[in-house]
């Protein structure tokens, strides 16, 4: 269900490469939350949300995947900046936080989150369409429990990259060792739109 609403949204593999959600991600602010491409007011996001990472069912194939101790990184982008017709700042990063454990199995985990750049709500030009805020959660490749220090890019605008061409959460992740465990989005556009 995850995958599917990821690929029917292009996200993948416009934003990530095709990977096979294990955990699931909610993301809660005080009036709404993350429903796999739910249409939310801008308004509504202007305080950084509360993260969940859920477990699977235990008896699913993805339960035993789950590495105890490993720690996760959450990233928000942006990857219709500044519209989805022109992208020419996709990929505009939103926020980078560093986070807890796994849950253990079919518990709830709330990510305590520690910024490695602070949230910026989101906040989508006039008469520029819907925009996809896409939250993914990381974990080291090489699945270390040890505290992660993921690089912090020097801008927002194509997540710090001077290439003229596509950069994004993808190549950030790749250069950091990240590998994508969970994904949620949500569409917000600007009122204005004529």
């Amino acid at each position: 269900m995850i995958w599917l609403g990821l690929a029917d949204a292009e996200i993948i593999p416009t934003v990530i490469d095709d990977f096979t959600p294990i955990l699931g991600l909610r993301a809660s602010w005080e009036h709404d939350s993350a429903s796999l491409g739910n249409t939310l007011q801008p308004s509504h996001l202007q305080s950084a949300p509360s993260i969940h990472l859920e477990t699977p069912d235990p008896e699913s194939q993805s339960a035993g995947k789950i590495a105890s101790g490993v720690n996760y990184v959450l990233a928000l982008t942006d990857p219709d900046a500044p519209s989805r017709d022109n992208p020419k700042w996709s990929e505009f990063c939103h926020w980078i936080a560093t986070g807890v454990s796994a849950p253990s199995s079919s518990e709830i985990s709330t990510l305590k989150v520690k910024d490695v750049i602070e949230y910026k709500p989101p906040g989508p030009p006039a008469k520029t369409g819907k925009h996809r805020y896409v939250f993914l959660a990381f974990t080291p490749a090489n699945g270390t429990a040890e505290e992660l220090h993921p690089t912090k890019p020097a801008a927002r605008k194509h997540w710090g990259s001077n290439d003229e061409g596509y950069y994004g959460v993808r190549e950030w992740a790749h250069e950091n060792q990240l590998v994508p465990v969970a994904a949620n989005f949500v569409y917000a556009q600007n009122e204005k739109q004529e």
